[in-house]
């Protein structure tokens, strides 16, 4: 159905003039699109009434209008509008940047009179093909700087960077470029590894990039994990660790001789004495090119890995301190309460005394008989001993002295014999 020129007259004027006699109909904002993307036109509160007639115009251009019983969509906006008679929205889509502009709508109520009101769009390029260009050469804690830049296409209106995905702020060793689009770090920090992103935005569209650090550190804090005295015959396994980016590689040496071991474990499957000694772990970083160490020592016992504390041996020897103290006391009660009686210094003295008498004449004996058999034959003290002379003056006073000494001497009484 075709609508009367004078309709059509009367809708141009109203949308024409109606900014001047009014604007009744509200809308959100500023609109913005991207460009091929979609966009959607309403009024926050369309009347309530039913409606003679309504129309969308972009400047002066007509883009629908809608009567009670027909709706018609100008050439230029054919496949690419659609209109809601209830909420009277109008959905634009495929947009192109010309489509910037302001968008106005009046609508022309049954009841007579007039509602007007109007938005803007605004069509921005969409952004793409965002991405980070990082450092090529490893990084080292202390040492390296990292320059982190960005690019991208599209209608850009801000620029936004994230690290682990909380935003990064600048410091003396984070500075940004005056467009924001570049950052600096020097000298990194192992603190500044992590996920770093970029984001490019306008009202319409926005796109991310990541770029992942690595800062390469240590290694430091080396420790060895393991027992420090183990028994005699058991497995024994010592544990070497140490912060490291990327992880450190180790070796071990004994009491410092290298042992070819280059895992973080050094394990003994059965202990002996010749395993006492230090044990050294030296970690390795490939890329720092530093290295750091840490002493173990070993000691393997007998009879038990830990030994006795030194508690335990002051308490052994305080008890049998007063074990001896005890025994020295009850000897010495024992014998003032007189049931073990006191050694007689004299009588000792004496049998002492008998005893030597008794070797003394033994050997007198023995040297007259001697002698006497060295004279010839000869009867000494009843005893009558036959043997050849021996002629020598030195042996002759030796015998006589001998013999006037043992005259003179009383002699031991024979020992008696039991019948």
């Amino acid at each position: 159905m075709m609508v009367s020129d004078s309709l059509y007259c009367t809708l141009w004027m109203l949308s024409f003039f109606g900014q001047y006699l009014g604007e009744d109909l509200q809308f959100s904002g500023l609109a913005n699109g991207a460009v091929g993307g979609s966009v959607v036109f309403a009024p926050d509160n369309p009347p309530s009434t039913s409606n003679d007639a309504v129309q969308w115009h972009f400047g002066t251009a007509i883009i629908v209008t809608a009567l009670s019983d027909s709706t018609t969509v100008a050439s230029a906006y054919r496949d690419r509008v659609s209109f809601d008679r209830n909420t009277l929205a109008l959905e634009l889509w495929n947009l192109r940047l010309e489509d910037s502009g302001i968008y106005r709508l009046t609508v022309l109520p049954s009841a007579g009179g007039q509602f007007t009101g109007e938005t803007s769009l605004q069509v921005l390029e969409k952004i793409t093909n965002v991405r980070l260009i990082g450092p090529e050469d490893l990084l080292i804690e202390g040492e390296s700087s990292a320059n982190i830049s960005s690019e991208g296409t599209g209608s850009i209106t801000s620029v936004q960077w994230m690290k682990d995905n909380s935003p990064l702020s600048p410091s003396n060793s984070i500075i940004f470029s005056s467009d924001n689009r570049s950052v600096s770090i020097s000298p990194v920090q192992r603190s500044d590894s992590g996920e770093y992103q970029c984001t490019y935005r306008n009202p319409a569209s926005s796109e991310t990039a990541n770029l992942s650090l690595i800062i390469n550190y240590g290694p430091e804090d080396v420790s060895i994990e393991g027992e420090d005295v183990v028994d005699l015959g058991v497995r024994v396994s010592l544990s070497c660790s140490a912060n490291s980016e990327p992880a450190a590689s180790f070796s071990w040496t004994f009491n410092r001789t290298d042992t070819n071991v280059t895992t973080d474990t050094f394990t003994i499957d059965e202990t002996d004495f010749t395993h006492s000694g230090d044990y050294i772990c030296t970690a390795w970083n490939n890329v720092t090119k530093r290295n750091a160490s840490q002493q173990h020592a070993l000691l393997v016992k007998v009879g038990g890995g830990g030994g006795l504390s030194s508690g335990a041996i002051a308490g052994i020897v305080i008890g049998v301190l007063v074990a001896v103290a005890g025994i020295c006391g009850l000897i010495v009660y024992l014998i003032k309460s007189k049931k073990i009686p006191k050694p007689n210094l004299q009588q000792n003295r004496r049998a002492s005394e008998a005893t030597q008498s008794r070797e003394e004449t033994d050997l007198d004996y023995e040297v007259v008989i001697n002698f006497q058999n060295a004279r010839g034959d000869e009867t000494i003290l009843g005893k009558r001993i036959e043997s050849n002379i021996y002629e020598n003056p030195d042996y002759e006073n030796v015998y006589e002295n001998v013999k006037h000494e043992l005259s003179n001497k009383p002699m031991a009484p024979p020992p008696q014999v039991r019948k």
